[in-house]
């Protein structure tokens, strides 16, 4: 009798998790979740399936989409359309962003964003708005993304503010000038400029440390990171490396920064020393990083040749790449819905 009762408060605490309040709770997924891409070349939107490294929806978007952000619900994804040209050089003029429907692989909708401003990075801040760097107009979007209606603008104080990040706890916001070689600091809840930092001649691309006690750029003509502290808004260093990179990822535990060199090297860096541990051969190429939540693993996107590297972080090792077409830029990974 008494081992019933243990197994029927057992099967009962169980039905509790799973169905709390009669409504099923999902388990953990096993899986490696997603990619959404943008493919700048075939102007498209993929989302990539982990598991099998297969397409599994593509959707048309407008020329060209650079970057990508995902919704915080995982159903939407985004496209801002910059335009045919790079940043700085003449071309055409973005104005919109697309959304498209993840499961089904298709545009839902398009936002208009008024006027041509070269959208290029999106991020969704903790407070559910979407923000957009709108490059011709020196300044941050504030996009409410349930009416696609835009409610504020941050200026950056300082032109082509092309990547930036939020804070974690989305109160300010960090851009990457690519030719003033400067960092905008942004105070998000007043939408003002705080600072422009002088950084390089011309720097690209920026990431944060999870903490979002530093912000790292990074100089276009010398091998080396710039770090910033956020707590003074002042360049408080440089990591020397042996070659210049793009783009930078921290990983979610705050002890390694990720870094992809065009010559065609990802770099690892420890954060505590500040000095790089390791380096593997990657494509030459200029392109993206995104880590997993779990820091497992990261994805770099390589469009000239057209591949998405894998890197097994834990185990320090490069995987067999992701085969799809050249163009593969802007991506962001998202988990599996179970």
């Amino acid at each position: 009798m008494k081992s019933f009762l243990v197994l029927l408060v057992v099967l009962l605490a169980a039905s509790f998790v799973f169905h709390r309040g009669g409504v099923p709770v999902s388990r953990p997924s096993d899986s490696r979740g997603l990619l959404f891409i943008a493919n700048q070349f075939d102007h498209t939107a993929l989302v990539v399936n982990l598991d099998s490294r297969q397409i599994a929806a593509k959707a048309g978007v407008d020329i060209n989409g650079h970057e990508v952000a995902v919704g915080p619900d995982h159903r939407f994804g985004y496209v801002p359309i910059y335009g045919n040209s790079g940043v700085g050089k003449p071309g055409t003029d973005g104005s919109t962003i697309h959304v498209v429907d993840l499961s089904a692989g298709r545009a839902a909708k398009i936002i208009d964003l008024g006027k041509p401003v070269r959208p290029h990075c999106a991020k969704f801040g903790p407070d559910g708005m979407l923000y957009v760097s709108a490059e011709l107009s020196n300044a941050i979007q504030v996009l409410d993304p349930a009416t696609g209606k835009i409610v504020g603008t941050i200026p950056t104080g300082a032109p082509e503010s092309h990547m930036f990040v939020l804070s974690p706890d989305g109160h300010r916001a960090y851009t990457s000038n690519v030719g003033t070689g400067s960092v905008s600091v942004l105070d998000v809840l007043n939408r003002a400029l705080i600072t422009v930092i002088p950084v390089a001649k011309r720097v690209q691309r920026i990431s944060i440390s999870h903490d979002g006690r530093f912000v790292f750029t990074h100089d276009q003509d010398a091998p080396r990171i710039a770090v910033i502290d956020t707590a003074t808004n002042k360049l408080a260093r440089w990591i020397e490396l042996p070659a210049s990179v793009y783009s930078s990822a921290p990983t979610p535990d705050g002890r390694l920064l990720l870094a992809n060199a065009p010559s065609g090297k990802l770099l690892v860096i420890d954060l505590s020393s500040e000095k790089m541990i390791a380096s593997y051969p990657i494509p030459e190429a200029i392109g993206e990083i995104t880590i997993d939540h779990t820091g497992t693993r990261a994805y770099v996107s390589c469009p000239q040749k057209g591949t998405i590297e894998v890197f097994d972080i834990l185990g320090g090792k490069l995987e067999a790449p992701i085969m799809l077409t050249p163009g593969v830029d802007g991506l962001e990974w998202f988990p599996a819905i179970s």
